[in-house]
């Protein structure tokens, strides 16, 4: 069964500076993780088609489907897991989401959906206002 997490993007501004952080991270390892000390105990179905979904400035804006964990341990001997994404972020449909720390499980059927690729559906709002107006029942 498909399971995902969802995380904070801390200093993120927008979804595109995310995508832009990352594409210099790739530039450089050429590949593309996300650091945590915790590890998933529950990988085998983060794994069976699973997504980190962002959270941006209060928004769920984007998602990146996760193809491996890798677990290390840092300089000072701590250990970590190194949540292994694919390149790209998928727009999904902005929905508002409180402030937490580190990352939680995210169940399928809870999950926003992707945003249409033709626009609609709010895409072309800033993220914020848009998650405003599906809550109200406007989009």
């Amino acid at each position: 069964m498909t399971l995902h997490l969802i995380k904070l993007s801390v200093g993120s501004e927008s979804a595109d500076s995310l995508d832009a952080w990352q594409q210099e991270r790739f530039a450089a390892h050429g590949r593309l993780w996300h650091a945590t000390r915790m590890q998933p105990r529950r990988g085998e179905e983060l794994l069976d088609g699973g997504s980190i979904y962002w959270v941006i400035k209060g928004v769920v804006q984007a998602r990146q489907p996760l193809v491996g964990l890798e677990s290390d341990v840092d300089e000072e001997g701590r250990g970590f897991t190194r949540l292994m994404l694919r390149p790209g972020l998928v727009r999904v449909l902005p929905r508002a989401h409180r402030p937490f720390q580190g990352w939680r499980y995210l169940r399928p059927e809870d999950a926003p959906g992707d945003l249409p690729s033709g626009g609609g559906q709010g895409g072309d709002l800033p993220p914020a206002l848009a998650a405003e107006l599906r809550e109200l029942g406007i989009l």
